[in-house]
């Protein structure tokens, strides 16, 4: 009898993070390991590009859903082939240290600011550092991610923008989890978050959340992808990671990522370079 996925999945994870399994023990055949963010899954945007990858090239593409930074971690010890990441620093750190072969844009979207529809902070409008200001000043509840995600990084940039450090505490809460989960408590909880627009667009019909700032640049989420560098990791399927990076950014993904939208609206703006 088959495994669910959904069991599938978070065993492999728990393997990987534990090293008790490395790509090269994995079923052989043409498929590689994709370490990526909750959000390109929780948006859906990887069910609708990955069966055409596959359709294409006979490579079965496995995806570890997780915030950038255990992503990254994935890269770094060589149990992930291929990683798509949104968070710009880590990854040319990431680079730099020849983890990675190279590191290429595929997309942007945008990170936003959500919270109760009564917005009791008067956070809503277009100056995010004004609105975080406002959050703090007033205490109003906010749940971070709190993982070491591209999500938590540009959510700690956006506090330092507003000469602010919240420690956890009785209004700033720490959810440890990722852009679902951490949604789904704000929620609960009536408080702010930082989401990418991609998962809450997904999960926005069942969420008492409103948009509070929306679509300024400093709010702007860059992924870029980075096949896993052979010479640092010879374990990993750099050929099979490179053609699907190459595709990520070729003419044909990137008019996909285009066309994918979530109620009537695009959600990610392709920009690899041409």
């Amino acid at each position: 009898m088959a495994v669910p996925r959904r069991i599938v999945l978070p065993l492999l994870l728990a393997s990987l993070l534990l090293g008790l399994v490395t790509p090269a023990a994995l079923p052989q055949g043409r498929a590689i390991v994709l370490a990526t963010t909750t959000s390109t899954e929780d948006s859906g945007l990887l069910d609708f590009l990955l069966p055409r990858f596959t359709g294409e090239t006979g490579i079965t593409v496995r995806v570890i859903a997780v915030g950038t930074g255990q992503a990254l971690e994935l890269g770094r010890r060589g149990d992930a082939d291929v990683v798509l990441a949104h968070a710009p620093g880590k990854e040319i750190a990431f680079l730099q240290v020849g983890h990675a072969a190279y590191r290429e844009p595929v997309m942007f979207n945008f990170f936003i600011l959500v919270g109760p529809p009564g917005d009791p902070a008067n956070a809503r409008g277009d100056n995010v550092t004004l609105a975080f200001q406002r959050l703090a000043a007033c205490e109003c509840p906010f749940i971070s991610r709190g993982d070491g995600s591209g999500t938590h990084t540009k959510e700690l940039e956006l506090w330092r923008l507003a000469g602010l450090a919240p420690a956890p505490g009785a209004w700033y809460k720490e959810a440890g989890q990722g852009m679902g989960a951490t949604l789904r408590i704000a929620d609960q909880l009536h408080a702010y978050t930082l989401a990418d627009d991609g998962t809450f667009a997904t999960m926005r019909s069942r969420l008492d959340l409103g948009v509070i700032v929306e679509n300024v640049p400093p709010l702007q989420n860059q992924y870029s992808v980075m096949p896993v560098n052979p010479a640092t990791h010879p374990d990993v399927r750099y050929a099979d990671a490179d053609r699907f990076a190459q595709w990520l950014i070729g003419p044909e993904a990137q008019a996909l990522i285009a066309s994918f939208r979530i109620g009537g609206r695009t959600i990610f703006t392709p920009n690899a370079n041409p």
